[in-house]
Parts: C-alpha cells; structure tokens; sequence
C-alpha cells in the first residue's frame, strides 16, 4: 500500500504545475488533489483546460489573481478552484449572495461639489452565452460575435446611435482620431497575451461610440464587451443613466436577433474573463484635483480611501505613476453589492474626500 502511494504521489508531483507566481491566489488554492482530479478536463464551449486558465500565474511571476476562465464553463467545472479563489479574492463568506441593479433612479445622491472634478466614466463588462470568454473563445466565435454586435449597434437610436469601428483594415486617419480620444485599444499586454487573449489579433474587434463620443464600447478584448459611459464634469447620475440605458438597449438587441442573453452566474452574477472583475463588472470613477491630500501624504489618501470603500490611482490609470494632484478615485469592490449601491458609495466617498481635502489645504 504505501508503495502505491509513493509510486502515485511521483506521478502527481510530476504533473503538478510548477506556480512561479508565489504570492498569487492560484499557488495558495491549488493543491495536488484538486490538480489531480480536473487536469484532464475539457470544457464543453471552447475546449479548454485548467492549464489554459492558470497559465498567468505558471509562467509569469507577478500575477495576484492568477487565473482566467476561458469560458462560462470553466466557472462551474473548475469551481473546486474557482470558488475558493473568488471568496478569498472578493473577501466574502460562501453563503453570499449577489444582486445587480442598474436602476439609476434609485441613485440618490449627488456630487456636492463638481469645482474640482474633470471627468466621471463608468464602465462594466458583459460577455453573451454560447460564445467562450476572451481567454477561450475561438476564431470563429470571436468573428460571429463581432457580426452579431454590429447588428445590434445598428438598432441603437437617439443619443445612443454611433457609429463601429472594426481593428482589422482600419486606417491611419480613423485610428489617429481614435488615439487621440483614448478610446483605442492596444495588442501587447503580456498577461492578455499570454492568458490566449490576443490570438487572431486584430480580427474580429473593434469600437463603437456615439456621436457624442460619451458612450463607448470595447468589442472583444478582455470580455466580449466593455460597456463605458463618460463625459467631462461630476455628474455621475447621468453618466450612470446612459450606462444603464445603453445595456438595456444593447440586451434587448441582442436577445431578439440572436435569442441571446448576457451570461449570468446564479451566485457570482455576470460573469467576466476575470474573477476580479465578477458580479457588476463595474467600475465607477472620477478624476479629482485633490491638492489637499497631495499635501497629506499619498498615503494617507490610500488609507482613507479603503475606510471609504474606494480605490485611488494616479489618472493615467493602473501604471501610469504620478500626475500631480489628479487622482482616478473609483469603488473598490465588485461583488457582492449592487451598482445602485457601488455608484450610490463612490459618490459619497469622492464627496467626503472632496470636502476634507479643502481642510487640508
């Protein structure tokens, strides 16, 4: 017995990844058990592994999450991985429960003071079912959802109505002027490469915005689709109600030409390539002059804005380092709470900041 122990435990050992991300979530939940008994699988949707979905926090160093799902799939069947993961991540016990709710009436409060706010944008990914998430999804996939959304793009009306923009065969002109809005794109990101997202690139992506250039959306990068609402100033209530309106119009779009619905989890809500990213998918933010809290210490913004559920970064986003005085202040969390509930936070939040910052100047 203990021979055919030692003789299985070689063979797990000798297909156990090797995680070079230590500190990642995907080193602290895997474990030989759970490696062993899903390795082999493959996902119904888009064929893929375990491996395919922890490939970030294998080959790379630095990742935190470490894993993507390739497909809604990878969700339920890898869930002995997933499901540790995503509570520790989110910071949630197992018997929560998640609501979305995007009716922006029920936002009640306002910003205060828009004086020193430049900009709101609000943004959330949704991905359609039957086509496998970014990580997964097959060429042929990624080419039909294209074709489906600039269908449905097509039947957006009033101040939605815009225009689409595909990557492939774009010209200089028009990616110019895309540039020059921030509203492109880039191939080159080494996790998105990695993790199978830029395969067939630029085929099969593209842009869509209104007129107005206030309400955008991403097709095909790291979700299906990346549904963003802006526009310069503080009033996050309208940038909130063009979000809600533009999804809903896209949803109804997409349900009655294709019989399609956004892929929705019964417990972790609407599903993203990402588990970080799951539940609204949102992230509301401004960007603020906070002169006050530049004099405080960056630090001290950091601290308060975790008390305040918020996340600060400097306004060239992620990496962006510093920019002086103006900070990108959007929520912190995911899921668990509604996107009345996040919107409703990161106003309050951005207004407290607002007036201590004046105090500290």
């Amino acid at each position: 017995g203990v021979n055919a122990l030692i003789k299985e435990d070689k063979v797990l050992q000798a297909t156990f990844p090797n995680v070079r991300s230590e500190h990642s979530l995907v080193k602290k939940h895997l474990s030989p058990e759970v490696w062993a008994k899903l390795k082999d699988h493959k996902t119904k949707t888009t064929n893929s592994t375990l491996m395919d979905c922890i490939v970030c926090a294998v080959e790379l160093d630095n990742q935190h999450v470490g894993i993507y799902g390739a497909d809604e799939d990878s969700y339920r069947d890898f869930a002995p991985l997933f499901d540790p993961l995503i509570l520790d991540y989110h910071g949630l016990s197992s018997n929560f429960s998640h609501t979305s709710d995007m009716d922006s009436t029920k936002v009640t409060v306002k910003i205060a003071d828009e004086g020193p706010i430049v900009s709101t944008r609000i943004r959330v990914g949704r991905n359609i079912e039957g086509f496998g998430l970014s990580p997964g999804i097959t060429k042929q996939q990624r080419i039909d959802l294209e074709k489906m959304m600039e269908k449905a793009f097509g039947t957006l009306e009033g101040p939605l109505a815009g225009k689409y923009f595909p990557l492939l065969g774009m010209d200089s002109a028009t990616k110019q002027q895309l540039i020059d809005d921030h509203f492109l794109f880039m191939e080159g990101d080494k996790n998105l490469q990695l993790a199978g997202m830029e395969r067939d690139w630029p085929e099969g992506r593209g842009i869509f915005h209104n007129a107005a250039k206030e309400f955008l959306v991403w097709v095909n990068e790291e979700d299906q689709l990346r549904i963003i609402s802006m526009q310069k100033g503080g009033n996050v209530n309208e940038v909130f109600e063009r979000l809600a309106k533009g999804i809903a119009a896209i949803e109804k779009s997409v349900a009655s030409s294709a019989g399609k619905k956004f892929q929705l989890h019964p417990k972790y809500g609407y599903l993203h390539s990402c588990p970080s990213n799951l539940g609204t998918g949102m992230r509301a933010s401004v960007h603020v002059h906070l002169p006050g809290w530049v004099k405080a210490g960056r630090d001290k913004l950091k601290a308060r804005c975790e008390q305040l559920g918020l996340q600060p970064r400097g306004s060239r986003g992620e990496s962006g380092g510093d920019t002086g005085d103006l900070f990108d202040i959007s929520n912190k969390h995911r899921l668990g709470y509604s996107e009345v509930e996040l919107v409703t936070k990161m106003i309050e939040g951005v207004n407290a900041l607002i007036k201590e910052d004046k105090k500290l100047q």
